[in-house]
């Protein structure tokens, strides 16, 4: 019996503190070019997707 893959989200890359917070390490942009950038980095170094929620937050998701 084949079991689901399990989706873990590694990282939230976000221009807003006050509209994130949880389990996952947080990374602050000061403006949206560094907001896809640490998001390209950070999925390329983790092997993993970024997601853009389109409200000025990605997630980078291990798939």
């Amino acid at each position: 019996m084949k079991t689901a893959p399990l989706e873990t989200i590694l990282a939230v890359v976000t221009l807003h503190r006050e509209t994130v917070g949880g389990g996952a390490p947080i990374f602050y942009a000061k403006d949206e070019e560094e907001r896809e950038k640490i998001a390209l980095y950070l999925s390329r170094i983790l092997d993993a997707m970024a997601h853009d929620l389109e409200n000025g937050t990605y997630i980078i998701v291990k798939h």
